[in-house]
């Protein structure tokens, strides 16, 4: 499952996860999005080759592309189900750790980050996808607690 903005430029369609540049129109940095056709797809926007829209898409990600499943459902419309929260209590960490460990990452986990900040004792990674390998590294590297990695693609029945 994934929830994001497709954007399609000439034909180049991306799955945009992470932050949306706001230009007019607007750009992103997004993951390889495979048949993905914009038959009867409601809320997109438009300007000059480009179409946009913001949706919830049902598929499989291989590591490179997210192949689609389902139709897609405009995000205005989707009511997705809860994600499981994060600790409440602030971590113990040191921001200056934290800092340091998030100069690292670029490094291990190359262009699958896509947003990084130390919060409230944590270091918060967004990645496009983890299935909990990167979190057991995380903790087994810097203890637990230190680092929380959060993928934006989940497993639709986890």
């Amino acid at each position: 499952m994934a929830q994001g903005t497709v954007m399609d430029v000439a034909g180049d369609v991306e799955l945009c996860l992470g932050a949306i540049r706001e230009s007019f129109p607007p750009q992103c940095d997004g993951i390889p999005l495979a048949d993905w056709s914009w038959d009867d797809v409601d809320g997109s926007e438009t300007s000059g080759d480009m179409r946009w829209g913001a949706y919830a898409l049902q598929g499989t990600y291989d590591g490179d592309a997210f192949t689609v499943t389902q139709p897609p459902i405009m995000l205005a419309l989707y009511d997705p189900m809860p994600i499981p929260s994060e600790p409440q209590e602030p971590g113990v960490t040191d921001e200056d750790v934290l800092l340091a460990i998030q100069q690292e990452l670029p490094d291990r986990l190359g262009g699958s980050i896509l947003m990084s900040m130390a919060q409230e004792g944590r270091l918060v990674v967004d990645v496009v996808w983890d299935d909990g390998t990167w979190q057991k590294a995380a903790d087994e590297d810097y203890g637990q607690d230190v680092v929380v990695i959060r993928s934006a693609l989940r497993p639709v029945n986890p």
